[in-house]
């Protein structure tokens, strides 16, 4: 199949923010240790002092958790996990007990964004990492996160951790990643929220074409650039895995599901089959939070009760391509830090509205 499709008119009916905070944490940094951000926004990377915000639910967020874990940065970068339900004051920490971010000791992540700038008005989205002894955000910059976590961290990775970003290969994943970001990963945004059907019936066709590019890629090779996982990979699982359960019917991107396609179902299981891919899923996380948030697309807030999960550990076949998982490294012990969460506490009530949070202390 040729590569065209990055070349098709984008539909206009919905537009993706960019990330408004963006510094960096890196191992370049000219700041002492404790310090903010130098003279070219770049925190110093120390151990124990950020805390990643996240949601199980949004596929963006998805893509820092999975990188975290792969890597082994659960003891250097702590996770706070926020409620999928959101309201009018954004995201919550009403997983947690009383509602409050036992690190962050807030009950709005909108309360580290507006400590670190009172008049910002650009949102309030995940992943965010925010410095725990100031309580500022650092920075919402989602594609660079998992970027700077695979290289700015290094000296913290676990022994036997993947490389998800080799230098000899960041052309071709920076090409493949792009390609998936515009028609994947915001293809199907395109398609959900499109206000005209033209709009719509172009979102879609570029989505397609763009999966169809993808299964031609994998029918032959076991993952997107090389021989084993990388960002590129990291980045296409968090939508596929959620397609079936959420875009293909509530955002009407429903050509075909992905288990019909042989290879991509076959790739995706692969994955999720993969400690650090179906360890982080939380599927009633996903469902309850794009069928109950968008009410502009399902008034109700029904949520369904499938699809049926029980072909995610059925064999693959992929090894059979060659290419194994981590390289010459080992997979991630077991997840620890993301059990505790479940649905029951969504009822529990978090009043009154975000304030500016302030250092401790």
């Amino acid at each position: 199949m040729s590569d065209s499709t990055g070349s098709n008119p984008v539909p206009r009916g919905w537009k993706r923010r960019g990330p408004h905070f963006t510094d960096r944490i890196a191992a370049s940094s000219t700041s002492q240790p404790g310090g903010q951000g130098d003279d070219r926004g770049r925190w110093p990377v120390e151990p124990g002092r950020y805390r990643l915000v996240a949601s199980l639910a949004c596929p963006w967020a998805h893509r820092s958790i999975i990188v975290r874990r792969l890597l082994g940065l659960e003891g250097a970068i702590s996770l706070g996990i926020v409620d999928p339900i959101q309201d009018s004051r954004s995201w919550r920490f009403t997983l947690d007990r009383d509602g409050i971010d036992p690190e962050l000791g807030s009950h709005f992540l909108a309360e580290h964004y507006l400590a670190r700038d009172p008049e910002d008005d650009g949102g309030v989205s995940v992943p965010a990492v925010v410095d725990v002894p100031s309580r500022l955000l650092v920075t919402n910059d989602y594609p660079q996160i998992t970027l700077d976590l695979s290289t700015e961290w290094t000296a913290y990775h676990r022994p036997g951790a993947p490389d998800l970003y080799p230098e000899a290969w960041r052309d071709e994943i920076d090409d493949v990643a792009e390609k998936i970001y515009l028609d994947v990963n915001n293809g199907v945004y395109r398609a959900g929220f499109a206000d005209s059907q033209e709009k719509y019936d172009t979102a879609f066709g570029i989505l397609f074409e763009r999966l169809d590019w993808l299964s031609d890629r994998l029918s032959e090779r076991r993952y997107l650039v090389g021989d084993h996982i990388t960002e590129a990979d990291v980045r296409l699982f968090t939508t596929l895995v959620r397609f079936d359960a959420v875009y293909h019917g509530h955002f009407k991107t429903n050509r075909n599901k992905i288990t019909e396609d042989r290879v991509l179902w076959a790739y995706v299981r692969d994955l999720f089959q993969t400690p650090g891919f179906g360890d982080t899923v939380n599927f009633d996380h996903i469902k309850h939070h794009y069928y109950r948030v968008h009410t502009q697309l399902n008034p109700s807030g029904i949520v369904p009760d499938g699809p049926d999960l029980s072909g995610w550990l059925t064999p693959h076949g992929r090894e059979s391509l060659g290419g194994s998982p981590f390289g010459d490294g080992r997979a991630p012990t077991a997840a620890t830090d993301l059990a505790s969460y479940h649905l029951a506490p969504l009822a529990v009530p978090v009043d009154g509205e975000p304030q500016a949070a302030r250092p401790r202390g």
